[in-house]
């Protein structure tokens, strides 16, 4: 088994240069959103290779949107949902609309920890929402009235339901994301929610696959709110998958791992923390007696776990993007809309440049084998401790040098003054271009600076300008 690693920015090429020269045929791994565009131009270019899961299945995982469009190809069950890429047609529906809604934003690493999903009450809160986040599309939902006040996570693998659960809001919060607190219940999953999700992986044609799912208090309907074939999983639950895989790759010669329906009910019993760490978690098989004593669980009939099927490009909805592709042919109207859609994601477009307490969740869930729990974690240390540089991380048990190493190929905090050039400098979003290149030339003509405080020798940068460049900058 060889690992090949995708590092951003401009690697596609010595990625799939890497891929043959290590002759991979089969790479398995979830493809974060923001490189989804990109994995397609890399899959075009190794056809020989299978990837687990396949392009087609991880459209979902790239936007909301595209969760809204699986949906609707495939006639799942799911909140109605409105998208607009002109904001005075999405006001004007927004303007007649019944509320409460859920607004939630469509494109970028996610909405890891629900930091993107907002619940607007009115159609004043809306537009103030819209106008202050400049999301594109706009995108919102009718708010379900959850049943129990909670929503549910479904996780399958060979489209068997493995794992499920209820997620309930924290004490004075409305949404259910046990990051911010809350509580989980596995029991009394409806089998009404199980067959929704069933349903969607198999249209999906996932080998893995996870859903929220809302139930109408007042129906007892339940609703997709968000599929993907990415998501935080037991360790137990990816060696499951790791098995599945197995079994699937070697034709059978492996045994597909079998796993009991509502086993979860059991396993729920155990205290998180041990759960957390316990691994090649087994079920065999019932077998009847000899003298034909049979008993079986009836349950347990309900699903199969099965191969998935080869996904194709005709699988995957058209997009916006798709449906643009010949924007000549477009009505003067929509050209404009789409102009001005992607004219607000440049301005929205954070600096390349933050400074450690202006990280995200989102920021950091889109670093290499990130996981929520832990993105939480470092975010409480940053703040608790106040931390400016990558490297007081290291404080933390779970992050060595090695991974820290990784890291810092994407995130970039705390640029080294004395060999940044103009270019990176001006992009703090502290200094313009004029005092970019007037630190470049005093370095130049002074030798570097020994430490920071020596750069207010430049003309320009006085003591308040200094305070903050410290949070960008180091010697």
């Amino acid at each position: 088994i060889e690992a090949v690693t995708y590092h951003w920015k401009n690697d596609k090429a010595r990625f799939i240069k890497e891929v043959k020269k290590k002759k991979i045929d089969v790479l398995i791994g979830n493809i974060p959103a923001t490189a989804y565009e990109t994995f397609k131009e890399i899959a075009h270019e190794l056809p020989h290779v299978r990837f687990i899961p396949s392009i087609e299945t991880q459209f979902p995982n790239k936007s909301k949107e595209n969760v809204t469009l699986f949906c609707d190809k495939y006639d799942l069950s799911q909140p109605t949902t409105k998208i607009f890429y002109d904001y005075d047609e999405g006001y004007k529906d927004l303007e007649k609309a019944t509320y409460p809604k859920i607004v939630k934003r469509s494109y970028g690493p996610s909405n890891y920890g629900g930091y993107f999903v907002h619940k607007v009450d009115n159609f004043k809160e809306a537009k103030t929402l819209f106008s202050e986040e400049k999301y594109m599309p706009m995108y919102y939902q009718d708010a379900i009235d959850l049943k129990y006040s909670g929503d549910l996570r479904v996780m399958l693998i060979g489209h068997k339901p493995i794992c499920a659960f209820w997620r309930f809001s924290g004490e004075g919060e409305w949404i259910t994301n046990t990051s911010q607190g809350g509580s989980m219940s596995y029991e009394n999953v409806p089998m009404d929610a199980l067959e929704l999700a069933v349903k969607a992986s198999k249209a999906a044609k996932a080998e893995y696959w996870a859903c929220d799912i809302a139930i109408d208090a007042k129906t007892d309907t339940p609703y997709i709110l968000e599929c993907a074939t990415a998501f935080a999983a037991f360790p137990y639950i990816r060696d499951w998958i790791g098995q599945y895989v197995m079994w699937d790759l070697s034709k059978g010669r492996f045994k597909m791992p079998h796993v009991p329906l509502f086993s979860w009910e059991e396993l729920g019993k155990i205290d998180p923390s041990l759960l957390r760490t316990m691994r090649h978690i087994g079920f065999s098989k019932y077998k009847p007696s000899a003298d034909g004593a049979w008993y079986m669980n009836e349950k347990e009939d309900t699903f199969d776990m099965s191969e998935a099927l080869p996904s194709y490009p005709a699988d995957v909805p058209l997009t916006h993007e798709d449906r643009i592709s010949n924007e000549q042919k477009l009505p003067k109207v929509i050209q404009k809309a789409v102009v001005e859609g992607e004219r607000l994601q440049a301005k929205s477009a954070p600096n390349q440049i933050k400074s450690l307490k202006e990280l995200t969740l989102t920021d950091l869930m889109a670093l290499h084998g990130m996981e929520e729990n832990v993105a939480v974690e470092i975010l409480a240390f940053i703040k608790e401790n106040k931390a400016k540089d990558t490297e007081e991380l290291l404080a933390l048990d779970f992050i060595d040098d090695k991974i820290l190493e990784i890291w810092k190929e994407t995130l970039q905090v705390r640029v080294d003054i004395n060999t940044a050039d103009a270019a990176l400098l001006a992009n703090l979003g502290l200094l313009n271009e004029k005092l970019a290149l007037s630190i470049v030339e005093y370095r130049d003509e002074n030798g570097p600076f020994a430490v920071l405080e020596d750069v207010t020798s430049v003309k320009g940068i006085g003591k308040k300008k200094l305070k903050i460049l410290s949070d960008y900058a180091k010697v």
